[in-house]
Formats: structure tokens, sequence, C-alpha cells
């Protein structure tokens, strides 16, 4: 696959915590263009800066950005981003990673329900066999990391089969549940159906990448 040429900028040390208050001067208050325009600057900072580097450490720390930093301060720079676009594909691939360490073991039920309906989804998002929280928890990182060491539409790639297993997980207990659960049961379709659209848009960000147009 095609990959965006690395920056020719000198390599940093470790990676610069962004978040939306770096950018109050330059953003200039709420105006929203402002605002746009310094949530794609950070999302190529980071990515650039990441992609630049062959340090693992600083692969890392890019990872755990959302960790140090809290995912409120990420969303509140990206997630109003064109889910197409590069900071809105970062916002949801640090979005994912932080609901699947929150639940592991739970993701991994869905997962382990939709995998064999999805087997080409399930080969391409590579959680290791079987299945189960540890399993779950390392293939969210390993997807993000590519994201910075590795080929960015892959790990876009990689993100959206996750999300369509996963879907295809609840929506499957959806059904099975029904009967009894009706309200739990309308909840999880109404979950498969948001993963679903999040695949959509990761498909499209990373075809976006390969044709150099996700900025």
């Amino acid at each position: 696959m095609n990959d965006q040429p690395a920056s020719s900028a000198p390599r940093p040390h470790k990676p610069v915590p962004f978040s939306p208050a770096d950018f109050e001067s330059f953003a200039g208050g709420t105006d929203p263009a402002r605002v746009s325009e310094a949530a794609h600057l950070a999302a190529r900072a980071l990515v650039h800066s990441g992609r630049a580097s062959n340090d693992p450490e600083i692969t890392k720390r890019l990872v755990k950005l959302a960790d140090r930093q809290g995912l409120e301060a990420i969303a509140e720079m990206w997630a109003a981003s064109p889910a197409r676009s590069l900071p809105g594909a970062l916002w949801r691939l640090y979005a994912l990673r932080a609901a699947t360490l929150q639940d592991p073991e739970g993701i991994s039920v869905f997962f382990r329900a939709g995998q064999q309906k999805a087997q080409v989804a399930n080969a391409v998002a590579g959680v290791a066999e079987p299945p189960g929280a540890e399993e779950i928890t390392a293939m969210s990182n390993a997807i993000l990391s590519g994201a910075f060491d590795g080929e960015f539409d892959v790990a876009l790639e990689r993100s959206a089969a996750f999300c369509r297993v996963v879907a295809l997980g609840q929506a499957t207990l959806a059904e099975e549940r029904g009967a009894a659960h009706p309200e739990h049961s309308a909840a999880l379709t109404k979950k498969a159906r948001q993963l679903v659209r999040t695949a959509e848009d990761l498909e499209g960000a990373a075809k976006s990448w390969r044709m150099g147009e996700l900025d």
C-alpha cells in the first residue's frame, strides 16, 4: 500500500503533549474555523512526529496520550472534526482504544460472538486466539501503535474490522436475548449500528489516506 512520505522535520526526542489549551491563542476563542484548523494542526503534528521516529518509546507515549491527557481533552480537540478527516480518524482510534480498555472482558464477549460470522473482518482485525480480555487489550494497543509506526491506512482498516466483528457480536446477542430482555436487546442493537457507522467512517478515512486526501 502506498504511504505518505515521512516528514523531513527533525525527529523529536519525545512527543509533544497536545491539549486544547495549547492552541488557545492560535484558535482565537470559539471561532469554528480556527478550532478546526487547530485540530488538524495537532493531528498532523502527532501523526508525522510519530511516523518520523523509529523510537518505540515515542510510539508508546503517543498511544497512551489519552491516558495522560484524559480522553475528555482529546474529545474537546478532535471529536467535532469530520469523521473522514485526520483528526476525526485519530479521535475514533483513541476512543475505541479507551472503550476497549475500560471493559476488555465485555468487548471480548461481543468479539467472540461475532468472529465466526465475520471471518474476513476477524482476520483483518488480527486478535490473537482465543480472544479473551488480555488479547483484546493487546490488539487495541497494537492497532493504535500501527498508526504511528506502521501503515496508517492499515491501522484504520484493522480498527474498522474490529468494529464490524464486535458489532456483529452485539447484534447476534441482541437477537438471542430479545424475547427475555427487550430493553437490553434494543440497547445492544443501537450500539451495533453505531459501531458499523464508525467502521464505515474508518474505512473511508483509510481510502482517503491512500489517495493522499486525508487531512
